[in-house]
């Protein structure tokens, strides 16, 4: 195996096992009743900049659809406190705005550590000549024809030099691509980005609320049906995932945000578009924990519980991206979640931040 190859390995064993999931099919489900918004008031005064006022209430987390994933069952009753969140996904503008004020260089851009890799590897694992730990990042790349959806590894490559600048390698830019979400973030960029903007990412049970809209138990976050009318809400993948993109929706990469028609509470591209990172630990079984079906997880071991991943230190990750098809990965739902590396970024994993009304603990432990 040469170096390259060895990188490439490595990196698919930390990076990607949370990206693997099996096909799904849709089916009807039931649908609660209507979610119940809190009766606390929206903040007086003028609304930050580029966010709404979410207003918290009760509603009804995850799912028992039968053919969902098993880290979405069962549902579980929460509550969450009203909160300000963005109206759209970070952009690359923004970022760059933050970049050049502060001179930030994101995990993509740096050497990788061993010592950090090796961390979320089984134990053993060799380390590779010093030549090969370089930066990069993680590209999505369509094979040309149709290939086993067992094997991640044929659409997804290590591409050094891929970072936020360059999303698909050195030789690609961000020309024409200011509006769009801004990819190749890893955990702790997002933080950085956060607390430059005075804002923090939000918790799983805040964006899944969010995401909502004010409607419960829904499929969708519009409804039960993925194109009401033959109309696209979201930008996800048509076609046969993942070499033919037919991009129905207008297209096969990411999207400028704000293009498609925004959920009750005014958020758009809360579904599809990229992932978005939260500031949870991923847990497969945190609502079967909730429910009392599973026993605590002893967070002082790991904060983590993947058992497709057993050494990850994963943040949950929702939303579905670009890349969610009906034959592979249905994520493009509110109560689709997974577990993503915290210290590394892929093309189609972004953020959007919130802002408290006042201190509170919203955190879903």
């Amino acid at each position: 195996m040469n170096k390259l190859k060895l990188l490439q390995s490595i990196a698919a064993v930390f990076l990607l096992l949370p990206f693997s999931c099996k096909e799904k099919s849709p089916q009807e489900v039931n649908t609660p009743e209507k979610l119940t918004l809190s009766t606390q008031p929206k903040p007086s005064g003028e609304a930050p900049k580029d966010m709404v006022w979410i207003p918290g209430g009760e509603f009804t987390m995850g799912t028992d659809e039968i053919n969902a994933y098993a880290a979405e069952r069962p549902a579980v009753n929460l509550s969450v406190k009203g909160f300000w969140m963005d109206v759209h996904e970070v952009t690359n503008r923004e970022f760059s705005e933050f970049v050049e004020a502060t001179g930030y260089v994101t995990v993509a851009e740096r050497k990788p550590e061993w010592e950090d890799l090796k961390k979320q590897l089984p134990p053993g694992t060799p380390k590779p000549d010093d030549s090969v730990l370089v930066p990069g990042s993680m590209v999505f790349s369509p094979p040309p024809y149709a290939v086993p959806l067992q094997d991640i590894s044929l659409w997804w490559k290590w591409v050094e030099g891929a970072n936020w600048k360059h999303p698909e390698g050195p030789e690609s830019n961000l020309e024409g691509r200011e509006n769009h979400p801004v990819v190749h973030i890893a955990y702790e960029d997002a933080e950085a980005y956060a607390k430059w903007a005075g804002k923090r990412l939000p918790t799983e049970i805040e964006w899944e609320f969010a995401a909502r809209g004010g409607m419960n138990g829904k499929r969708f976050a519009w409804g039960d049906e993925l194109t009401p009318n033959g109309q696209f809400l979201a930008n996800t993948f048509q076609g046969v995932f993942p070499h033919d993109n037919t991009g129905k929706d207008g297209f096969t990469g990411t999207s400028p945000v704000k293009t498609f028609a925004p959920n009750n509470f005014g958020l758009f591209d809360m579904i599809g578009n990229v992932w978005e990172l939260t500031s949870d630990w991923y847990d497969a079984l945190k609502f079967a924990r909730i429910a009392g079906q599973a026993p605590k997880l002893d967070a002082g071991m790991n904060p983590c519980y993947n058992p497709d991943n057993p050494y990850a230190m994963e943040r949950v990750i929702k939303g579905g991206s670009f890349l969610c098809a009906e034959n592979y990965c249905v994520n493009y739902r509110p109560s689709a979640r997974q577990g993503h590396a915290f210290d590394s970024g892929t093309s189609n994993v972004g953020f959007r931040l919130v802002k408290d009304q006042e201190e509170q603990n919203l955190s879903m432990k």
